[in-house]
């Protein structure tokens, strides 16, 4: 085990890229994944979640814990980590997106694996997970995720994008009954536990550190589909999440940071004629959203702030359209084709018709 502190220059996506390419490290020493776990006072989650990815039967990774200057003594209660791990101390809450971003530069493996501190891999998780890519244009998995502390509960099968702007975890809060037993397709990963190529998550920047947290996955997901990339949902590939174990499900934190980066998502990513489109549907969408907030307790001011800085804010995320747009390389139909329309599966945070397609067995 190391242990450094280091400080992490911003990512630049590099422009004029018109072709997807996928390449791969002729270092044959090099581990077949680079896990990151972003630790900021994760308490006894993080012992049990690295305890969990020693077991793995693919022992072939490395790992790097980035902490963001916790101050719960959690670092402290690993012991005995083997060469594999490196601790990244980073004396300061960087954000979740800033700190994978900065372990994610010194990766030496083909793939990226992001690991929260309160989900825990199931022993075949990171073997399954690498058995997912089977082609070239495959840039994301995605894990079957349970609810570590209602293990009859699902907590997520990946992520999905309404026309609208309007992103969600599908089978959140449904029975495990429902865990699909054949890999299909999904929007983005949900990045409690995610595999990123990592050439093209470099290329196109890494995760946005303007949005710190919260929907910094939806948003890079979008990016790696404008620029050609799949994204596998594993049924195979089993997580135990906590959900916001750290962070506080709906706490202002959550819901001011989520109101906010669905804003910046939409407007960064979407191409001019499906944005004009769609324009009334999202500004419909934030109303109706603000006005469901007032009618939660505590939810309004937190809402009502994300909104104000997520429009605020958008003159410097209008700038990065152009880098977006330098990497898209699919057509304006298909990226329609890749947005749910219907509002069924958004009610019912379920699994969208969603063009799937089963992976050969």
């Amino acid at each position: 085990m190391r242990i450094v502190a280091f400080r992490a220059p911003r990512l630049c996506a590099r422009a004029g890229e018109r072709r997807l390419v996928i390449n791969f490290t002729k270092d044959t020493s090099a581990p077949r994944a680079s896990v990151i776990i972003v630790n900021y006072n994760g308490g006894d989650w993080l012992s049990r979640c690295v305890e969990a990815l020693v077991t793995q039967k693919e022992a072939n990774f490395e790992a790097f814990i980035v902490d963001n200057g916790s101050t719960d003594g959690s670092l402290e209660s690993l012991q005995d980590l083997d060469a594999r791990f490196e601790i990244i101390r980073v004396g300061e809450n960087l954000g979740f997106a800033a700190a994978n971003n900065l372990a994610a530069k010194k990766a030496r493996a083909d793939w990226l694996v992001m690991l929260n501190p309160d989900a825990f891999a199931r022993p075949d998780w990171l073997k399954n997970l690498l058995a997912e890519v089977t082609s070239p244009d495959i840039t994301m998995v995605g894990s079957t995720q349970f609810m570590a502390l209602e293990p009859d509960v699902l907590d997520g099968l990946g992520d999905f994008y309404h026309a609208s702007g309007l992103a969600w975890r599908a089978g959140f809060g449904h029975p495990a009954s429902a865990a699909p037993t054949v890999s299909s397709e999904a929007f983005a990963p949900c990045g409690a536990g995610a595999l990123y190529h990592r050439e093209t998550y470099l290329r196109l920047g890494g995760y946005d550190e303007r949005f710190f947290c919260y929907h910094e996955d939806v948003d890079l997901g979008y990016r790696m589909r404008l620029a050609g990339g799949r994204c596998v949902q594993s049924a195979d590939a089993i997580l135990d999440h906590v959900s916001s174990g750290i962070s506080g499900r709906a706490s202002d934190f959550a819901v001011y940071h989520g109101t906010r980066n669905r804003i910046w998502t939409f407007f960064k990513n979407t191409p001019l004629p499906l944005l004009l489109l769609l324009l009334p549907t999202h500004i419909a969408l934030n109303l109706f959203v603000l006005f469901w907030a007032g009618l939660r307790s505590g939810r309004f001011k937190p809402t009502f702030r994300g909104i104000q800085d997520g429009v605020g804010g958008l003159s410097d995320v209008w700038q990065s359209r152009r880098e977006v747009k330098a990497t898209r390389i699919i057509p304006i139909s298909d990226v329609a084709r890749m947005l749910t329309w219907s509002v069924q599966p958004v009610r019912k945070r379920a699994v969208p018709n969603y063009h799937p397609h089963v992976l050969d067995e």
